[in-house]
């Protein structure tokens, strides 16, 4: 089972944008998620269409189940 941890944040113009993360260790809490994505906004990290991120708006664990066939 595949796990992607994404993180969910609205820029200053009001876009959502959402980073993924693969793998993601399974003891992650919620405040070590809330404290690196106060960090990625305080230190200007991304931009999308020239406007910063501006709030946290979530986080969230994704599973998927992949099954590849032999073709």
């Amino acid at each position: 089972m595949a796990k992607t941890l994404e993180l969910i944040f609205t820029t200053t113009a009001g876009k959502d944008v959402t980073l993924t993360v693969d793998e993601p260790r399974d003891t992650v809490t919620d405040a070590e998620l809330l404290a690196g994505m106060q960090a990625i906004i305080a230190h200007d990290v991304f931009e999308v269409e020239g406007s910063p991120f501006g709030t946290v708006k979530g986080a969230r664990i994704v599973e998927r189940n992949i099954v590849e066939y032999e073709v």
